[in-house]
Protein backbone atom coordinates (compact mmCIF):
# COMPACT_ATOMS: atom_id res chain seq x y z
CA UNK A 1 0.00 0.00 0.00
CA UNK A 2 1.54 3.55 -1.19
CA UNK A 3 2.23 5.96 1.77
CA UNK A 4 -0.15 9.01 2.45
CA UNK A 5 2.82 11.18 0.50
CA UNK A 6 3.70 8.68 -2.39
CA UNK A 7 -0.32 9.53 -3.62
CA UNK A 8 -0.06 13.27 -2.62
CA UNK A 9 3.28 13.45 -5.21
CA UNK A 10 0.60 11.68 -7.88
CA UNK A 11 -2.11 13.39 -10.12
CA UNK A 12 -4.90 14.91 -8.11
CA UNK A 13 -8.14 12.43 -7.51
CA UNK A 14 -10.24 14.22 -8.57
CA UNK A 15 -9.93 17.96 -10.89
CA UNK A 16 -12.18 20.21 -11.83
CA UNK A 17 -11.92 22.39 -14.95
CA UNK A 18 -14.13 25.31 -15.82
CA UNK A 19 -17.02 23.34 -14.99
CA UNK A 20 -20.35 25.26 -15.87
CA UNK A 21 -23.43 23.43 -14.83
CA UNK A 22 -27.64 25.23 -15.83
CA UNK A 23 -30.99 24.04 -14.84
CA UNK A 24 -32.76 26.58 -17.25
CA UNK A 25 -31.62 30.55 -16.28
CA UNK A 26 -30.11 29.16 -12.90
CA UNK A 27 -26.82 29.15 -13.44
CA UNK A 28 -25.65 26.47 -10.08
CA UNK A 29 -21.78 25.64 -11.28
CA UNK A 30 -19.84 29.08 -12.47
CA UNK A 31 -16.75 27.82 -14.26
CA UNK A 32 -15.46 25.78 -10.97
CA UNK A 33 -12.05 25.14 -11.04
CA UNK A 34 -10.76 23.05 -7.64
CA UNK A 35 -8.79 19.75 -7.36
CA UNK A 36 -9.10 16.86 -4.74
CA UNK A 37 -5.56 15.25 -3.63
CA UNK A 38 -5.35 11.61 -3.26
CA UNK A 39 -5.63 10.25 0.23
CA UNK A 40 -6.99 13.36 1.83
CA UNK A 41 -9.86 14.39 2.93
CA UNK A 42 -11.33 17.25 2.07
CA UNK A 43 -14.83 19.68 2.49
CA UNK A 44 -16.94 21.85 0.56
CA UNK A 45 -18.26 24.17 2.35
CA UNK A 46 -20.53 27.18 1.38
CA UNK A 47 -24.05 28.18 1.76
CA UNK A 48 -27.41 26.60 0.75
CA UNK A 49 -27.56 26.37 -2.86
CA UNK A 50 -23.79 27.62 -3.32
CA UNK A 51 -23.31 24.88 -6.14
CA UNK A 52 -21.98 22.06 -3.53
CA UNK A 53 -23.92 19.39 -3.97
CA UNK A 54 -24.22 19.87 -8.03
CA UNK A 55 -20.91 19.46 -8.42
CA UNK A 56 -20.41 16.03 -6.59
CA UNK A 57 -23.66 15.29 -8.35
CA UNK A 58 -21.90 15.60 -11.75
CA UNK A 59 -19.07 13.69 -10.23
CA UNK A 60 -20.96 11.62 -9.75
CA UNK A 61 -23.02 10.73 -13.31
CA UNK A 62 -26.25 12.16 -11.55
CA UNK A 63 -25.94 15.30 -13.93
CA UNK A 64 -23.90 16.13 -17.26
CA UNK A 65 -21.81 19.45 -16.82
CA UNK A 66 -22.67 21.95 -20.09
CA UNK A 67 -18.69 22.85 -19.85
CA UNK A 68 -15.91 22.46 -18.96
CA UNK A 69 -14.32 19.39 -17.91
CA UNK A 70 -13.47 16.79 -15.00
CA UNK A 71 -10.37 14.68 -14.74
CA UNK A 72 -10.21 11.88 -12.09
CA UNK A 73 -6.97 10.38 -11.70
CA UNK A 74 -5.29 12.27 -14.33
CA UNK A 75 -7.59 11.27 -16.80
CA UNK A 76 -10.88 13.23 -18.27
CA UNK A 77 -13.66 11.78 -18.03
CA UNK A 78 -17.42 12.33 -18.97
CA UNK A 79 -20.11 10.16 -17.26
CA UNK A 80 -23.51 9.04 -19.01
CA UNK A 81 -24.70 7.48 -15.43
CA UNK A 82 -23.91 6.99 -11.89
CA UNK A 83 -22.61 3.55 -13.20
CA UNK A 84 -20.01 4.58 -14.82
CA UNK A 85 -18.45 6.65 -11.81
CA UNK A 86 -19.16 3.30 -9.92
CA UNK A 87 -16.91 1.28 -12.24
CA UNK A 88 -14.16 4.29 -11.92
CA UNK A 89 -13.79 3.78 -8.50
CA UNK A 90 -16.42 6.94 -7.14
CA UNK A 91 -19.38 6.36 -4.87
CA UNK A 92 -21.56 8.47 -3.19
CA UNK A 93 -23.39 8.76 0.33
CA UNK A 94 -26.34 11.13 0.30
CA UNK A 95 -27.70 14.10 2.36
CA UNK A 96 -30.87 11.64 2.44
CA UNK A 97 -30.26 8.07 2.65
CA UNK A 98 -30.57 5.88 -0.74
CA UNK A 99 -31.93 2.39 1.24
CA UNK A 100 -34.87 0.40 0.49
CA UNK A 101 -36.19 -0.07 3.99
CA UNK A 102 -38.24 -3.22 3.99
CA UNK A 103 -34.96 -4.68 2.83
CA UNK A 104 -32.38 -6.24 4.80
CA UNK A 105 -28.45 -4.35 5.22
CA UNK A 106 -27.22 -7.18 3.24
CA UNK A 107 -29.46 -6.79 0.69
CA UNK A 108 -29.29 -3.03 0.28
CA UNK A 109 -25.51 -3.77 0.05
CA UNK A 110 -25.87 -6.22 -2.59
CA UNK A 111 -28.86 -4.46 -4.38
CA UNK A 112 -27.58 -3.00 -7.84
CA UNK A 113 -24.20 -5.31 -8.14
CA UNK A 114 -25.55 -8.99 -8.07
CA UNK A 115 -23.25 -10.08 -10.50
CA UNK A 116 -20.47 -9.31 -8.23
CA UNK A 117 -21.95 -12.40 -6.23
CA UNK A 118 -23.79 -14.87 -8.78
CA UNK A 119 -23.38 -18.47 -7.98
CA UNK A 120 -23.88 -19.28 -11.74
CA UNK A 121 -21.88 -16.37 -13.47
CA UNK A 122 -22.53 -17.60 -17.29
CA UNK A 123 -26.37 -17.52 -17.21
CA UNK A 124 -27.71 -13.87 -17.40
CA UNK A 125 -28.73 -12.27 -13.97
CA UNK A 126 -32.19 -12.69 -13.90
CA UNK A 127 -32.08 -16.56 -14.64
CA UNK A 128 -29.29 -16.83 -11.52
CA UNK A 129 -29.22 -17.15 -7.93
CA UNK A 130 -27.31 -14.49 -5.90
CA UNK A 131 -24.25 -16.05 -3.52
CA UNK A 132 -25.74 -14.43 -0.14
CA UNK A 133 -23.33 -16.19 1.79
CA UNK A 134 -20.22 -14.82 -0.53
CA UNK A 135 -21.63 -12.01 -0.10
CA UNK A 136 -22.37 -11.61 3.50
CA UNK A 137 -18.36 -12.53 4.03
CA UNK A 138 -16.98 -10.23 1.92
CA UNK A 139 -19.13 -7.28 3.77
CA UNK A 140 -18.38 -8.78 7.26
CA UNK A 141 -14.44 -8.62 6.19
CA UNK A 142 -15.19 -5.07 4.99
CA UNK A 143 -16.65 -3.75 7.83
CA UNK A 144 -14.27 -5.73 10.51
CA UNK A 145 -11.62 -4.00 8.45
CA UNK A 146 -12.46 -0.21 8.53
CA UNK A 147 -14.40 -0.73 11.97
CA UNK A 148 -18.41 -0.45 9.86
CA UNK A 149 -20.06 -3.37 11.97
CA UNK A 150 -23.52 -3.64 11.11
CA UNK A 151 -26.39 -6.38 11.51
CA UNK A 152 -26.58 -7.36 7.84
CA UNK A 153 -29.88 -9.56 8.53
CA UNK A 154 -31.74 -6.66 10.20
CA UNK A 155 -34.41 -4.61 8.19
CA UNK A 156 -33.61 -0.78 7.74
CA UNK A 157 -36.63 0.42 8.76
CA UNK A 158 -35.45 -0.93 12.10
CA UNK A 159 -32.02 0.19 12.60
CA UNK A 160 -30.66 3.64 13.68
CA UNK A 161 -29.73 6.53 11.28
CA UNK A 162 -26.16 5.46 12.00
CA UNK A 163 -26.14 2.35 11.54
CA UNK A 164 -27.84 2.96 8.09
CA UNK A 165 -25.00 5.38 7.11
CA UNK A 166 -22.31 2.44 7.86
CA UNK A 167 -24.59 0.27 5.26
CA UNK A 168 -24.41 3.11 2.71
CA UNK A 169 -20.18 3.08 3.06
CA UNK A 170 -20.34 -0.55 2.98
CA UNK A 171 -22.02 -0.03 0.05
CA UNK A 172 -19.60 1.79 -1.85
CA UNK A 173 -16.18 -0.51 -0.37
CA UNK A 174 -18.29 -3.35 -1.66
CA UNK A 175 -17.93 -1.58 -5.02
CA UNK A 176 -14.50 -0.72 -4.39
CA UNK A 177 -14.66 2.48 -4.37
CA UNK A 178 -11.48 4.42 -4.17
CA UNK A 179 -13.17 8.23 -3.76
CA UNK A 180 -15.99 8.67 -1.68
CA UNK A 181 -18.35 11.54 -1.15
CA UNK A 182 -20.65 12.34 1.44
CA UNK A 183 -23.25 14.62 1.41
CA UNK A 184 -24.07 15.98 4.93
CA UNK A 185 -22.92 12.98 6.39
CA UNK A 186 -23.64 13.91 10.49
CA UNK A 187 -27.09 16.26 9.84
CA UNK A 188 -29.28 13.01 11.37
CA UNK A 189 -26.51 11.48 13.44
CA UNK A 190 -26.04 11.56 17.00
CA UNK A 191 -22.50 13.16 19.01
CA UNK A 192 -21.11 10.05 19.90
CA UNK A 193 -22.25 8.31 16.21
CA UNK A 194 -20.31 11.24 14.79
CA UNK A 195 -17.56 10.49 16.71
CA UNK A 196 -17.42 6.97 15.55
CA UNK A 197 -18.11 8.22 11.67
CA UNK A 198 -15.05 10.36 12.20
CA UNK A 199 -12.96 7.37 13.37
CA UNK A 200 -14.21 5.19 10.38
CA UNK A 201 -13.34 8.09 7.97
CA UNK A 202 -9.81 8.28 9.12
CA UNK A 203 -9.54 4.70 8.96
CA UNK A 204 -10.39 4.72 5.26
CA UNK A 205 -7.61 7.48 4.50
CA UNK A 206 -5.03 5.92 6.25
CA UNK A 207 -5.58 2.80 3.56
CA UNK A 208 -5.28 5.44 0.93
CA UNK A 209 -8.93 6.67 0.39
CA UNK A 210 -9.85 9.73 -1.11
CA UNK A 211 -12.98 11.28 0.95
CA UNK A 212 -14.70 14.83 0.08
CA UNK A 213 -17.80 16.00 2.33
CA UNK A 214 -20.14 18.51 1.58
CA UNK A 215 -21.14 19.92 4.91
CA UNK A 216 -21.94 23.62 7.09
CA UNK A 217 -20.79 22.37 10.22
CA UNK A 218 -17.51 24.30 10.45
CA UNK A 219 -16.39 22.42 13.93
CA UNK A 220 -16.73 19.38 12.18
CA UNK A 221 -14.81 20.81 9.07
CA UNK A 222 -11.65 21.72 11.45
CA UNK A 223 -11.68 18.30 13.43
CA UNK A 224 -11.77 16.12 10.46
CA UNK A 225 -10.41 17.36 7.16
CA UNK A 226 -6.48 18.28 5.59
CA UNK A 227 -8.56 21.36 3.11
CA UNK A 228 -11.60 23.24 2.82
CA UNK A 229 -12.80 24.18 -1.05
CA UNK A 230 -15.49 27.74 -0.36
CA UNK A 231 -18.66 28.04 -2.64
CA UNK A 232 -20.57 31.23 -2.84
CA UNK A 233 -23.24 31.81 -5.35
CA UNK A 234 -22.20 29.31 -7.84
CA UNK A 235 -18.59 29.97 -7.92
CA UNK A 236 -15.47 28.85 -6.01
CA UNK A 237 -14.15 31.54 -4.33
CA UNK A 238 -11.92 30.16 -2.26
CA UNK A 239 -9.34 27.03 -0.90
CA UNK A 240 -7.67 27.03 2.35
CA UNK A 241 -5.88 24.35 4.54
CA UNK A 242 -7.70 23.14 7.48
CA UNK A 243 -4.65 24.03 9.61
CA UNK A 244 -4.33 27.74 8.70
CA UNK A 245 -8.49 27.87 8.79
CA UNK A 246 -10.60 29.56 12.30
CA UNK A 247 -14.69 28.61 12.45
CA UNK A 248 -14.68 32.72 11.86
CA UNK A 249 -12.74 32.87 8.43
CA UNK A 250 -14.04 29.82 6.92
CA UNK A 251 -17.99 31.49 7.99
CA UNK A 252 -16.78 34.68 6.40
CA UNK A 253 -15.54 33.39 3.07
CA UNK A 254 -19.28 31.33 2.48
CA UNK A 255 -21.05 34.26 2.88
CA UNK A 256 -19.28 37.48 2.29
CA UNK A 257 -19.37 39.20 6.09
CA UNK A 258 -18.26 38.83 9.01
CA UNK A 259 -20.79 36.57 10.87
CA UNK A 260 -21.40 36.26 14.91
CA UNK A 261 -21.07 32.55 15.14
CA UNK A 262 -21.61 32.86 19.38
CA UNK A 263 -23.88 35.49 19.86
CA UNK A 264 -24.87 36.95 23.21
CA UNK A 265 -28.63 36.31 23.70
CA UNK A 266 -30.31 38.13 27.23
CA UNK A 267 -33.08 35.73 28.37
CA UNK A 268 -36.41 36.53 27.47
CA UNK A 269 -38.32 39.43 29.81
CA UNK A 270 -41.91 39.38 28.06
CA UNK A 271 -43.09 36.23 29.85
CA UNK A 272 -46.79 35.30 29.32
CA UNK A 273 -49.35 33.25 30.17
CA UNK A 274 -48.54 29.62 29.43
CA UNK A 275 -48.87 28.28 26.27
CA UNK A 276 -48.32 24.37 27.04
CA UNK A 277 -48.39 21.94 30.40
CA UNK A 278 -47.83 18.65 30.03
CA UNK A 279 -48.63 16.77 33.63
CA UNK A 280 -47.71 13.61 34.39
CA UNK A 281 -47.19 12.37 30.65
CA UNK A 282 -46.32 8.53 30.43
CA UNK A 283 -46.36 6.69 27.33
CA UNK A 284 -46.22 3.08 27.46
CA UNK A 285 -44.09 1.41 24.84
CA UNK A 286 -46.69 0.70 22.37
CA UNK A 287 -44.54 -0.49 19.64
CA UNK A 288 -43.12 -3.68 21.22
CA UNK A 289 -45.45 -3.78 23.60
CA UNK A 290 -43.09 -4.23 26.40
CA UNK A 291 -45.04 -3.70 29.71
CA UNK A 292 -41.94 -3.23 31.56
CA UNK A 293 -40.70 0.09 29.02
CA UNK A 294 -42.31 3.09 28.67
CA UNK A 295 -41.35 5.38 25.43
CA UNK A 296 -42.41 8.58 27.84
CA UNK A 297 -41.82 8.43 32.27
CA UNK A 298 -43.82 11.10 34.16
CA UNK A 299 -43.11 14.01 31.82
CA UNK A 300 -44.00 17.38 33.12
CA UNK A 301 -43.23 20.41 31.08
CA UNK A 302 -44.43 23.87 31.69
CA UNK A 303 -43.96 26.38 29.15
CA UNK A 304 -44.51 30.18 29.08
CA UNK A 305 -45.29 32.84 25.98
CA UNK A 306 -42.03 34.71 25.88
CA UNK A 307 -39.41 32.18 26.62
CA UNK A 308 -37.53 29.48 24.57
CA UNK A 309 -37.26 26.05 26.75
CA UNK A 310 -34.54 23.64 24.60
CA UNK A 311 -34.80 19.90 25.22
CA UNK A 312 -31.56 17.90 24.65
CA UNK A 313 -30.76 14.99 24.42
CA UNK A 314 -29.53 12.06 22.12
CA UNK A 315 -32.07 11.19 19.63
CA UNK A 316 -33.95 8.31 20.76
CA UNK A 317 -34.43 8.91 24.28
CA UNK A 318 -38.55 10.31 23.65
CA UNK A 319 -38.04 13.44 21.92
CA UNK A 320 -39.86 12.11 18.79
CA UNK A 321 -42.82 10.49 20.60
CA UNK A 322 -43.18 13.52 22.88
CA UNK A 323 -43.56 15.78 19.62
CA UNK A 324 -46.03 13.44 18.04
CA UNK A 325 -48.06 13.17 21.12
CA UNK A 326 -48.41 16.66 21.27
CA UNK A 327 -49.76 17.13 18.06
CA UNK A 328 -51.65 13.87 17.98
CA UNK A 329 -52.92 13.44 21.21
CA UNK A 330 -56.50 11.36 20.51
CA UNK A 331 -54.18 8.18 18.61
CA UNK A 332 -51.93 8.17 22.09
CA UNK A 333 -54.47 9.33 25.09
CA UNK A 334 -57.98 7.55 23.07
CA UNK A 335 -61.18 9.48 23.42
CA UNK A 336 -61.53 9.20 26.98
CA UNK A 337 -59.50 8.12 30.22
CA UNK A 338 -59.07 4.32 29.89
CA UNK A 339 -56.31 1.58 31.18
CA UNK A 340 -56.11 0.37 27.38
CA UNK A 341 -54.76 3.72 25.90
CA UNK A 342 -51.06 4.38 24.99
CA UNK A 343 -50.72 7.27 27.02
CA UNK A 344 -52.09 9.00 30.16
CA UNK A 345 -51.84 12.00 32.12
CA UNK A 346 -53.20 15.92 30.44
CA UNK A 347 -51.67 18.06 27.94
CA UNK A 348 -53.08 21.78 27.57
CA UNK A 349 -52.23 23.69 25.11
CA UNK A 350 -53.28 27.27 24.54
CA UNK A 351 -55.04 27.52 27.83
CA UNK A 352 -57.19 24.78 26.17
CA UNK A 353 -57.25 20.70 27.24
CA UNK A 354 -56.53 19.24 23.95
CA UNK A 355 -55.80 15.48 26.06
CA UNK A 356 -57.94 13.74 23.75
CA UNK A 357 -58.33 15.50 20.59
CA UNK A 358 -58.06 14.89 16.80
CA UNK A 359 -55.63 17.13 15.57
CA UNK A 360 -58.09 18.31 12.99
CA UNK A 361 -59.80 19.32 16.04
CA UNK A 362 -57.02 21.58 16.87
CA UNK A 363 -56.29 23.36 13.55
CA UNK A 364 -57.66 26.21 15.28
CA UNK A 365 -55.26 26.84 17.43
CA UNK A 366 -52.29 29.01 16.05
CA UNK A 367 -49.49 26.57 16.50
CA UNK A 368 -46.39 26.74 14.17
CA UNK A 369 -44.76 23.58 13.61
CA UNK A 370 -41.20 22.80 12.36
CA UNK A 371 -40.67 19.20 12.03
CA UNK A 372 -37.83 16.86 12.53
CA UNK A 373 -38.18 14.98 9.27
CA UNK A 374 -38.74 17.91 6.55
CA UNK A 375 -39.44 15.21 3.50
CA UNK A 376 -41.97 13.04 5.69
CA UNK A 377 -43.83 15.40 7.85
CA UNK A 378 -43.07 19.36 6.24
CA UNK A 379 -43.07 19.25 2.40
CA UNK A 380 -44.92 17.62 -0.48
CA UNK A 381 -41.82 17.28 -2.48
CA UNK A 382 -43.82 16.82 -5.71
CA UNK A 383 -45.24 20.04 -5.06
CA UNK A 384 -44.61 23.93 -5.98
CA UNK A 385 -43.19 26.48 -3.66
CA UNK A 386 -46.23 28.53 -3.46
CA UNK A 387 -48.45 25.48 -3.14
CA UNK A 388 -46.00 24.31 -0.38
CA UNK A 389 -46.05 27.59 1.31
CA UNK A 390 -50.12 27.32 1.94
CA UNK A 391 -50.41 24.00 3.33
CA UNK A 392 -52.18 24.26 6.30
CA UNK A 393 -52.88 27.72 5.41
CA UNK A 394 -55.21 27.97 2.98
CA UNK A 395 -58.28 28.85 5.02
CA UNK A 396 -56.52 32.16 6.33
CA UNK A 397 -58.60 34.59 5.17
CA UNK A 398 -55.41 36.38 3.10
CA UNK A 399 -55.30 33.79 0.76
CA UNK A 400 -59.28 32.83 -0.33
CA UNK A 401 -61.97 35.11 -0.92
CA UNK A 402 -64.99 32.74 -0.52
CA UNK A 403 -63.98 29.20 -1.32
CA UNK A 404 -61.47 30.86 -4.07
CA UNK A 405 -57.77 31.08 -3.53
CA UNK A 406 -56.07 34.37 -4.16
CA UNK A 407 -53.63 33.02 -6.15
CA UNK A 408 -52.02 36.95 -6.54
CA UNK A 409 -51.92 37.34 -3.24
CA UNK A 410 -50.27 34.19 -3.01
CA UNK A 411 -47.21 34.50 -5.23
CA UNK A 412 -46.90 38.07 -3.87
CA UNK A 413 -46.52 36.95 -0.15
CA UNK A 414 -44.46 33.91 -1.44
CA UNK A 415 -41.80 35.99 -3.37
CA UNK A 416 -41.58 38.18 -0.74
CA UNK A 417 -41.05 35.59 1.65
CA UNK A 418 -37.92 33.84 -0.50
CA UNK A 419 -35.91 37.07 -0.73
CA UNK A 420 -36.51 37.59 2.61
CA UNK A 421 -35.83 33.94 3.86
CA UNK A 422 -32.36 33.73 1.05
CA UNK A 423 -34.51 30.75 -0.62
CA UNK A 424 -32.15 30.05 -3.69
CA UNK A 425 -33.62 29.43 -6.47
CA UNK A 426 -35.86 32.32 -6.11
CA UNK A 427 -38.58 30.76 -8.31
CA UNK A 428 -41.88 30.12 -6.47
CA UNK A 429 -43.17 27.88 -9.16
CA UNK A 430 -39.93 25.19 -8.59
CA UNK A 431 -41.20 22.11 -6.70
CA UNK A 432 -39.73 21.32 -3.29
CA UNK A 433 -37.89 18.54 -4.57
CA UNK A 434 -35.54 20.67 -7.20
CA UNK A 435 -34.74 22.92 -3.95
CA UNK A 436 -31.11 22.12 -1.69
CA UNK A 437 -32.33 20.81 2.16
CA UNK A 438 -31.31 23.64 3.67
CA UNK A 439 -33.20 26.11 0.70
CA UNK A 440 -36.10 23.34 1.54
CA UNK A 441 -36.02 24.05 5.68
CA UNK A 442 -36.31 27.67 4.45
CA UNK A 443 -39.69 27.30 2.83
CA UNK A 444 -41.07 25.23 6.53
CA UNK A 445 -39.94 27.92 7.95
CA UNK A 446 -40.96 31.14 6.15
CA UNK A 447 -44.59 29.37 6.67
CA UNK A 448 -44.66 28.54 10.00
CA UNK A 449 -43.64 32.11 11.30
CA UNK A 450 -45.64 33.58 8.91
CA UNK A 451 -48.92 32.22 10.63
CA UNK A 452 -48.12 34.96 13.63
CA UNK A 453 -48.08 32.06 16.02
CA UNK A 454 -48.58 31.86 19.68
CA UNK A 455 -46.77 29.09 19.94
CA UNK A 456 -44.02 27.21 18.35
CA UNK A 457 -42.80 24.18 18.12
CA UNK A 458 -39.29 24.34 16.63
CA UNK A 459 -37.54 20.33 15.70
CA UNK A 460 -33.73 20.74 14.31
CA UNK A 461 -34.48 23.95 12.87
CA UNK A 462 -31.82 24.47 11.47
CA UNK A 463 -30.36 21.02 10.12
CA UNK A 464 -28.50 20.95 7.07
CA UNK A 465 -29.07 24.61 7.07
CA UNK A 466 -26.45 26.88 6.27
CA UNK A 467 -24.14 29.29 8.68
CA UNK A 468 -25.44 32.74 7.50
CA UNK A 469 -28.90 31.43 7.16
CA UNK A 470 -28.36 29.69 10.78
CA UNK A 471 -27.47 33.00 12.29
CA UNK A 472 -30.79 34.76 10.33
CA UNK A 473 -33.03 31.52 11.39
CA UNK A 474 -31.72 32.45 15.43
CA UNK A 475 -32.12 35.73 15.23
CA UNK A 476 -36.47 35.38 13.98
CA UNK A 477 -37.33 32.55 16.85
CA UNK A 478 -35.36 35.21 19.74
CA UNK A 479 -37.73 37.91 17.58
CA UNK A 480 -40.83 35.90 17.96
CA UNK A 481 -40.17 34.75 21.75
CA UNK A 482 -39.76 38.56 22.51
CA UNK A 483 -43.11 39.49 20.68
CA UNK A 484 -44.23 36.47 23.57
CA UNK A 485 -44.40 33.44 21.61
CA UNK A 486 -43.70 30.83 23.30
CA UNK A 487 -40.76 28.42 21.84
CA UNK A 488 -40.06 24.71 22.65
CA UNK A 489 -36.69 24.33 20.87
CA UNK A 490 -35.84 19.94 20.50
CA UNK A 491 -32.20 20.00 19.30
CA UNK A 492 -29.33 17.25 18.45
CA UNK A 493 -27.32 20.71 18.55
CA UNK A 494 -26.11 21.24 21.44
CA UNK A 495 -24.64 24.71 20.73
CA UNK A 496 -28.04 25.87 19.39
CA UNK A 497 -29.47 24.79 22.60
CA UNK A 498 -26.81 26.14 25.10
CA UNK A 499 -27.47 29.86 22.69
CA UNK A 500 -30.74 29.98 22.46
CA UNK A 501 -32.76 28.81 25.30
CA UNK A 502 -34.00 30.47 28.45
CA UNK A 503 -34.44 27.02 30.27
CA UNK A 504 -32.90 23.71 29.17
CA UNK A 505 -34.77 20.59 29.89
CA UNK A 506 -32.48 17.18 29.30
CA UNK A 507 -34.25 13.83 28.25
CA UNK A 508 -32.47 10.47 28.57
CA UNK A 509 -34.32 6.78 28.49
CA UNK A 510 -37.97 9.08 27.68
CA UNK A 511 -37.70 10.58 31.20
CA UNK A 512 -36.35 14.33 32.10
CA UNK A 513 -33.57 13.86 34.09
CA UNK A 514 -32.06 17.28 34.51
CA UNK A 515 -33.60 20.72 34.30
CA UNK A 516 -30.79 24.47 34.19
CA UNK A 517 -31.33 28.06 33.64
CA UNK A 518 -29.55 29.78 31.10
CA UNK A 519 -25.81 29.69 31.79
CA UNK A 520 -26.16 27.31 34.05
CA UNK A 521 -25.06 24.15 31.75
CA UNK A 522 -21.79 23.91 29.72
CA UNK A 523 -21.70 21.04 27.14
CA UNK A 524 -19.79 19.11 29.50
CA UNK A 525 -22.75 19.06 31.66
CA UNK A 526 -25.56 18.44 29.33
CA UNK A 527 -23.06 15.88 27.19
CA UNK A 528 -22.71 14.00 30.69
CA UNK A 529 -27.34 14.11 31.90
CA UNK A 530 -27.65 13.61 27.92
CA UNK A 531 -25.86 10.17 28.92
CA UNK A 532 -27.66 9.04 31.59
CA UNK A 533 -24.83 10.28 34.22
CA UNK A 534 -26.43 12.84 35.92
CA UNK A 535 -30.41 12.39 37.90
CA UNK A 536 -32.39 15.33 37.79
CA UNK A 537 -32.24 15.52 41.59
CA UNK A 538 -28.41 16.17 41.16
CA UNK A 539 -29.28 18.80 38.43
CA UNK A 540 -29.56 22.60 39.10
CA UNK A 541 -33.09 23.01 38.95
CA UNK A 542 -34.79 26.23 38.15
Amino acid sequence: MKTINQLKEQSPAIEFRNVTKSFGNVIANNQITFSVEKGTIQALVGENGAGKSTAMKILFGLYKEDSGEILVNGKPQHWVSPKDAIKNGIGMVHQHFMLAETATGLDNIILGDEEHTLKLPFIPIPFNIIDRKKAKKEIEDLAKKYGLNVPLNVKISKLPVGMQQRIEILKLLYRNADILILDEPTAVLTPLEVDELFENLKKLKNEGKTIIIVTHKLREVLNLTDNIVVFRTGKVVGEIKTSEATEEKIASMMVGRNVNLRPDIPCGKNIKNTVLELSNVTLKDYLTKDSKRNLLNNISINIKGGEIVGIAGVEGNGQSELLDLIFHPQIYFGKKPSANNFASGKIHLLGRDVTYKKSSQMQDLIVGFIPEDRHKNGLLLNMSAEENYILGRHWEKKFRFGILQKIKEIQKTVKSEMEKYDVRPKNSKLNASGFSGGNQQKIIIAREFGKEPEFIVAANPTRGVDIGAIEYIHQQIVLERDKGVGVLLVSSELDEIITLSDRILVMYGGSIVAEFKRNEADEHLLGLAMCGGLSKENGRNS
